[in-house]
């Protein structure tokens, strides 16, 4: 029987539905913004929860053709629901008009089942891993080694919420004091965390992960085979920084022709994996195109 999984994050939803022996019959990622405007202790804007629950509508519908019911469905949503104020009402509606019932997770909870699904199908090396997931509302880091997971802590940065909050949420150039102020910002937060081990290899999850590594890697069209198992190094993040801080919106989305839902995010999501490998003493990441509702998967 097959089994599905949906992940509400602050950028995107996303949808995973697998056979019994775990083999990927569908994979659907779209890009929704729900945590646009948010803020800290905000309301999700109504024009952003209709877009997202017109793409929770189709899942379902996706998932009802393959014969899965919407109650059945695992769907958890992360970092913007546990900051908007309405977030509770807004998926009580989602169960009464969908059948979807949609769990708030912590961001621990996040990070594990990140962990779980971020490794799927790569060949990773032994010796300490830390992935990395860079939503739109904040970052999980979960360290660990031999399946076995050591040290996982959420920060509150990601790219929508660093973009909204020193570029401004309609930005149409940045400046380089504004920069200044997020890198600041991100140094700040990645500088609280103490890793115990230097980890062997860093792993990248989330869009603005597997954009940047599409875009380095001259690809204008998705294809996750390709961006899968693929790397990034500190050096290619720092030109993308200094491509993207001068760059209009219409420049943005030419770098981001293979996915320009996300081209005003890139910015911020450069400089937080900077700081990252800068933090784990790494010069490079793994991008996966797995995750959270992968880990789901696997429960």
């Amino acid at each position: 029987m097959p089994r599905a999984a949906i992940d509400i994050g602050s950028n995107s939803v996303l949808l995973t539905i697998v056979d019994d022996d775990g083999r990927v019959l569908h994979d659907e990622v779209q890009v929704v913004g729900l945590g646009r405007g948010l803020g800290d202790h905000g309301l999700f804007q109504i024009d952003r929860i209709k877009a997202a629950e017109t793409a929770l509508a189709e899942f379902v519908r996706t998932a009802q053709r393959m014969g899965i019911e919407p109650w059945s469905i695992q769907a958890v949503a992360t970092s913007a629901a546990r900051r908007a104020m309405n977030a509770q009402t807004w998926f009580a509606r989602v169960q009464r008009n969908l059948g979807l019932r949609v769990k708030i997770i912590s961001g621990e909870e996040e990070a594990r089942l990140t962990w779980l699904g971020a490794m799927r199908e790569l060949e990773v090396p032994e010796g300490p891993v830390l992935v990395v997931d860079l939503g739109g509302g904040s970052t999980e880091l979960v360290l660990g080694e031999n399946g076995q997971i050591q040290h996982r802590v959420s920060l509150e940065i990601g790219s929508v919420r660093l973009t909204e909050d020193f570029l401004g949420p309609n930005h149409v150039v940045a400046n380089p004091a504004s920069l200044a102020r997020m890198r600041n910002h991100v140094e700040v937060a990645v500088g609280k965390v103490k890793l115990d081990v230097i980890p062997r290899t860093v792993i990248g999850v989330a869009g603005t992960v597997t954009t940047l590594a599409a875009i380095s890697m001259g690809l204008t069209e998705w294809d996750a085979s390709q961006v899968h198992g693929s790397t990034l190094t500190r050096v290619q993040l720092a030109r993308f920084i200094d491509q993207l801080l001068p760059s209009t919106p219409e420049q943005r989305q030419q770098i981001s022709a293979v996915s320009p839902q996300r081209a005003d995010y890139l910015l911020a999501g450069s400089v937080i994996l900077e700081r990252v490998l800068h933090a784990a003493k790494r010069q490079r990441y793994v991008a996966s195109d797995r995750g959270l509702r992968y880990g789901l998967l696997q429960r």
